[in-house]
């Protein structure tokens, strides 16, 4: 990746010789070679300055990518195993993310480079697992060149832009040419779609304890999950969210906007946490819509193979130590716990009666 400087090239040096000589010449004796003149070799720009704060930044960047790429490696089964359950949010996925220097602000950019080696191009910066941009050998930190023949934006711009390009051809094709940059060459993928959930899922840099679902996506706190003692558990949260989005609770709550604003803000580097102040605005979810989700979310989890006997101890845990009178915390948002854990101990009851008779996993 190329580097500015800031720096001119370094002046050549110009060697003087002195000759001393007996004779009065002042030429080169006859038989002496002329010099033969060797090419100048360019200069080496010096290496980047990484300033305690730049490193400081980079270093916070490398921190959110990895817990970025947790939820994502956790909501993988989740995605792809429930498409049929995601009704009219089951989408034709190409299975990965990407983004460029430019998507992050001020001096994360700088730090962008520095711990990503992010440029111009959009960068692969995670890879759904069992996706077909997974079986086709995509990997994080690839660079986007080209897509069914079409050149991929670059720069400031390219993040907002690119969907312009992907959209189309996923709908139209079954698998899509991927021309990719890796160590510096460039390499032909074929990738194809995959029918999975289309819900996004986020990381929210905030250390509050929730989570958030608002039809279209959902976000984990980075509080909620070093709260999370596995996968396991996270993963009780990204079904949760998802049940909640399948069955159009935000929408029907009018918290689409509150929850939308919550979310866009908490995925930014450097969020505005007085958004967090009290409820943030978000309406404590009904008991029965609650419960409907947790009915819901406990066949999620089944089909994608997560262990659902660990949910009521992980729920009444976080009940136990963060109630409904710390705000913006998940209980205060979600306060019916005892409704909710008779519709997770009724769900696992249907659904262990199911695996027993080798029936079909399905509410």
């Amino acid at each position: 990746m190329a580097r500015f400087t800031g720096l001119l090239p370094a002046t050549p040096v110009i060697c003087l010789a002195l000759m001393l000589s007996a004779c009065e010449t002042t030429g080169p004796a006859p038989d002496a070679t002329p010099a033969v003149p060797q090419p100048q070799q360019p200069a080496e720009p010096p290496p980047r300055v990484v300033t305690p704060r730049l490193a400081a930044a980079a270093d916070a960047l490398t921190r959110m990518a990895a817990m970025q790429e947790r939820l994502y490696r956790i909501a993988a089964p989740l995605l792809i195993n429930n498409a049929d359950l995601c009704k009219s949010s089951t989408r034709n996925l190409l299975g990965f993310t990407a983004r460029n220097r430019y998507w992050y602000p001020g001096e994360y950019n700088e730090a962008a480079q520095i711990a990503f080696e992010m440029g111009e191009r959009l960068q692969v910066t995670g890879v759904l697992a069992g996706s077909g941009a997974a079986r086709a050998g995509l990997r994080r930190g690839d660079n986007l060149v080209s897509a069914g023949g079409k050149a991929l934006p670059v720069g400031p711009n390219a993040s907002s832009t690119v969907g312009a390009v992907f959209g189309p051809l996923v709908a139209k094709q079954a698998s899509l040419a991927l021309q990719i940059e890796r160590d510096d060459k460039t390499r032909d993928l074929t990738v194809p779609v995959t029918r999975a959930c289309g819900f996004v899922i986020e990381l929210g840099n905030a250390d509050n304890i929730n989570s958030y679902a608002d039809g279209q996506r959902v976000m984990v706190t980075r509080g909620m999950l070093q709260f999370a003692k596995s996968d396991e558990e996270v993963a009780y949260l990204l079904a949760k969210g998802m049940a909640h989005n399948i069955l159009g609770h935000a929408t029907s709550q009018r918290n689409v906007g509150t929850i939308g604003s919550i979310i866009d803000n908490l995925t930014n580097v450097r969020p505005d946490t007085s958004m967090l102040i009290g409820s943030g605005g978000i309406k404590a979810m009904p008991a029965e819509l609650d419960a409907a989700a947790d009915h819901l979310g406990m066949y999620l989890l089944a089909r994608a193979g997560v262990g659902i006997d660990g949910a009521p101890a992980f729920w009444k845990r976080l009940a136990a130590t963060y109630p409904a009178t710390v705000l913006n915390g998940y209980v205060a948002n979600h306060p019916a716990t005892a409704q909710r854990l008779a519709a997770i101990d009724k769900a696992t009851a249907d659904i262990k009666a199911k695996q027993a008779a080798k029936k079909t996993i399905a509410p």
